[in-house]
C-alpha cells in the first residue's frame, strides 16, 4: 500500500517533466498557414497548408476550402470557380501577366558575341546588384493579353514591377470598368534607383495606350492600390523619399481629392482591405509590443477603432462576411492559424488547427509583460519568455535579445528561426525589449533611433537587462545577448561598452564596419537616412557621429567576450565583409569566437536543411559559453 502511493505521488511529477519541448526538427517542420482569400460567395476561407520535409529538404503544399461556421476542412485540388481570377479583368477580355525584359547589356556576351563561355559583368552605373542578386539586365514588366495581341505597358524602360524584390502580385490589379491596369513601380534607374524609395502608382489606359502617374506629388513610397466595392482607390503612402520605415498612412482618392485617413493617428499601418459596402476600412497595426485589428471611416475627421486585443498579432487580414472577418493570428507560442473576429466586439474564434496536435503534445513557456523605467524615465516594454516547467527557485541563464529593422515591430511574431519558445525549451530564459526606434508606441518613439544607433536604444537594453537581472531566478553569471541585422550591430556594439555583464555574444549579418557597409550596401537611401550620409562628409555632423562614436569597428579593441559570428554569402544589404571583419577582429585578439557561414543565404536562412544547422550551432555555442558555465 505504501509503495502505491508513494508511486501515485511520484508519477505526476514524472509526467510533467517527461511533457516534450519544443526542438529544432519540429520547428521547422511545422504545418505552415496561409490564406488565399474568401470565395466569392465569401462563405467560405481557402487556405494552403506547407510542410517541410527534412530529408528531401523540399516543401510541400495542400489547398483547403473551410466554410467561416468551422466545419470541417476539404482538401481541393485547386479554387478554379470558387475566387475570381484577378488577373483576368472584369469583362473577362483580357489578362495581365509578367515576363522579364532584357533592357540593359551587362554580361560579356553581351557585348561580345565571340565570348559564349565568359562569365563577366560590366557595370557604368550603381545598383549592380539588390538583396542578393547580381543585376543582368533583365526588367519584369506587365503584359496585356487578349485573343489578338498582347501589350508591354512598360515597353522600353528599365523598370520593373513588381517590386524588387519583395513585391508580388499585389502591385497591379483591374479597374473595375476593365479599361484601366494600376501599377506600382519605382521608375527610377541606377544611382537615382539606390538613393531614393519614391515609387508610385501608375495607370495604363488600354484605350489610348497612355500611363499617368496617379502619385506624383508624393515623394516617398505608394504601394497596395485597392479599389472598393464602390469604384473609389485606396493605397499605402509614406511620405519622405528615402525613409524605409517612414509612418504608413491610408491614402483614399474621392472625387479627385486625396484623404489621409491616418494623418491624424499617432501609429503606422502595415496593410488594410476595404469593407464589402466600400464604407470603411480594415487595417492591422503594431500597437504595444501586439499588432491588432482597427477600422475606420471614409473621411478626413474619422478615427481609428480598435477591434481585437489581447497578447497575440493579427498579422493579417484575409477578408469578411457580414461582421465575421477572417484573420491570420499568431504569438510567440504558435504558428499562424486562422481565425474569425466578430466585428461588433472583437472576439475571436479559431477556424484552422494545423498544428494543435503538436502544441498539445508540448510543454510551453510562459510569455509576459515586463515594464521598466527608461532612463529618460519614460515606460520600456519587454517581453519576457520563461522556460517550460519555470521554477523561481531555481537560477537560469539568461539571454537579452536585440531586434533587427532597425524599426522592425517586436510584437507577438513566431518566427521559424529566431524563435523564442525554442530558445527557452533549451533551458534559457529571454528578455525582448522594445527598445527606441519600433513601431506601436507613436511615431517619435519609432523615429528616435534613426542617426543614433548607438545611442537611447543602446541605454534601453542595458535598462531592460539590468532592471531584470534583479530577480532571484536570473544567474547574473550567466547573460548573453543575441541578435541580427540591426540587433547583430547592437550586438557588436555592446561587445564594446557593456561592462562585464554579457558572457557571450551571437551576431547574425550585423553591421561591424559602418564604412565598408556604406560602400558595398545597395540601398544607399537606407545608409543615408539612418546613418546620416556618406562618411565623407566631413562637415556633416551627423554622418560624423555614425562612423565614429557609433560604429563597432572603431571600437572593436574593448572586446573581450567570446561571440559567434553568422554570415550569409549572398547578403547584399549587409554584405560578407561585415562578418568576416568581426571575426578576424575577435580571432586576433585571441577571443574565443566562431565563424557560421552560409554561402548560399542571403539575409535569412531559407534552406531548410541550413536552419537546421543553424539552429544546432546555435544551442551548441549558448551551451558552451553560457549555460554549462
Amino acid at each position: 500500500m505504501k509503495k502505491l502511493i508513494l508511486l501515485l505521488l511520484i508519477l505526476p511529477y514524472t509526467f510533467t517533466y517527461a511533457q516534450k519541448v519544443m526542438t529544432p526538427e519540429q520547428l521547422i517542420t511545422l504545418n505552415r498557414v496561409s490564406a488565399v482569400g474568401l470565395t466569392d460567395d465569401l462563405q467560405n476561407v481557402i487556405y494552403n497548408v506547407s510542410k517541410v520535409d527534412l530529408k528531401s529538404n523540399k516543401k510541400s503544399k495542400k489547398t483547403f476550402v473551410l466554410s467561416l461556421n468551422g466545419d470541417k476542412a476539404k482538401e481541393i485540388k485547386d479554387y478554379k470557380g470558387l475566387i475570381t481570377n484577378r488577373f483576368i479583368s472584369p469583362d473577362g477580355k483580357y489578362e495581365i501577366n509578367t515576363k522579364d525584359v532584357k533592357m540593359i547589356s551587362v554580361s560579356g556576351q553581351d557585348h561580345y558575341s565571340d565570348v559564349p563561355e565568359s562569365n563577366v559583368k560590366i557595370y557604368d552605373n550603381l545598383n549592380y546588384r539588390h538583396w542578393d542578386t547580381w543585376e543582368d539586365g533583365k526588367f519584369s514588366h506587365l503584359f496585356i493579353k487578349s485573343d489578338k495581341d498582347e501589350i508591354d505597358l512598360m515597353e522600353g524602360e528599365p523598370y520593373a514591377c513588381p517590386q524588387q524584390p519583395f513585391g508580388g502580385d499585389e502591385d497591379y490589379l483591374w479597374s473595375p470598368d476593365s479599361k484601366k491596369v494600376l501599377y506600382v513601380s519605382k521608375k527610377s534607374y541606377g544611382k537615382e534607383y539606390t538613393l531614393s524609395t519614391n515609387s508610385d502608382i501608375y495607370e495604363y489606359n488600354i484605350e489610348t495606350n497612355k500611363t499617368t502617374n496617379l502619385t506624383e506629388y508624393n515623394k516617398g513610397y505608394d504601394v497596395a492600390p485597392s479599389f472598393s466595392s464602390k469604384g473609389e482607390l485606396a493605397w499605402l503612402q509614406m511620405e519622405r523619399d528615402g525613409y524605409e520605415a517612414d509612418k504608413n498612412d491610408i491614402i483614399v482618392r474621392r472625387n479627385g481629392k486625396d484623404i489621409n485617413l491616418t494623418k491624424n493617428w499617432d501609429g503606422t499601418v502595415n496593410g488594410f482591405k476595404w469593407s464589402n459596402k466600400g464604407d470603411k476600412i480594415y487595417f492591422n497595426a503594431p500597437v504595444l509590443g501586439t499588432v491588432h485589428l482597427f477600422e475606420i471611416g471614409i473621411s478626413a475627421s474619422a478615427k481609428p477603432k480598435q477591434i481585437t486585443k489581447g497578447q497575440f498579432d493579427v498579422n493579417r487580414i484575409v477578408g469578411h462576411h457580414k461582421n465575421t472577418m477572417v484573420v491570420s493570428r499568431r504569438d510567440m507560442n504558435h504558428a499562424p492559424e486562422l481565425y474569425t473576429v466578430d466585428l461588433k466586439n472583437g472576439s475571436m474564434k479559431q477556424l484552422t488547427h494545423a498544428n494543435d496536435a503538436i502544441y498539445n503534445g508540448l510543454s510551453l513557456g510562459k510569455i509576459e509583460k515586463r515594464i521598466t523605467k527608461a532612463t529618460d524615465g519614460k515606460d520600456l516594454l519587454s517581453w519576457v519568455i520563461y522556460p517550460p516547467n519555470f521554477d523561481s527557485s531555481k537560477k537560469y541563464p539568461t539571454i537579452l535579445y536585440c531586434q533587427g529593422g532597425p524599426q522592425g515591430a517586436l510584437s507577438q511574431f513566431y518566427s521559424y528561426r529566431w524563435n523564442f519558445q525554442l530558445m527557452a525549451a533549451n533551458g534559457y530564459i529571454i528578455i525582448a525589449p522594445n527598445r527606441r526606434g519600433m513601431p506601436g508606441y507613436g511615431v517619435e518613439w519609432n523615429e528616435q533611433i534613426s542617426k543614433d544607433y548607438g545611442g537611447q536604444n543602446m541605454k534601453d537594453y542595458l535598462s531592460a537587462i539590468d532592471d531584470f537581472s534583479k530577480e532571484s531566478y536570473v544567474d547574473k553569471d550567466r547573460i548573453g545577448a543575441i541578435g541580427a541585422s540591426y540587433g547583430g550591430y547592437s550586438v557588436f556594439y555592446l561587445a564594446a561598452f557593456h561592462e562585464n555583464r554579457f558572457k557571450t555574444f551571437i551576431s547574425h549579418d550585423g553591421i561591424f564596419n559602418e564604412k565598408s557597409m556604406y560602400g558595398t550596401t545597395e540601398e544607399l537611401f537606407f545608409v543615408n537616412w539612418d546613418l546620416g550620409g556618406p562618411y565623407w562628409e566631413k562637415d556633416n555632423k551627423a554622418a560624423q557621429k555614425s562612423f565614429t562614436l557609433f560604429n563597432p569597428v572603431e571600437h572593436v579593441e574593448k572586446w573581450n567576450t567570446p561571440i559567434l559570428i553568422i554570415q550569409g554569402g549572398k547578403d547584399y544589404r549587409v554584405p560578407i565583409g561585415q562578418g568576416l571583419e568581426a571575426f578576424q577582429a575577435a580571432q586576433l585578439q585571441g577571443i574565443k569566437s566562431r565563424l557560421l557561414y552560409f554561402p548560399e543565404e542571403n539575409h535569412w536562412v531559407l534552406d531548410y536543411q541550413n536552419s537546421l544547422v543553424w539552429h544546432r550551432e546555435f544551442k551548441k555555442w549558448l551551451d558552451e559559453t553560457l549555460k554549462d558555465l
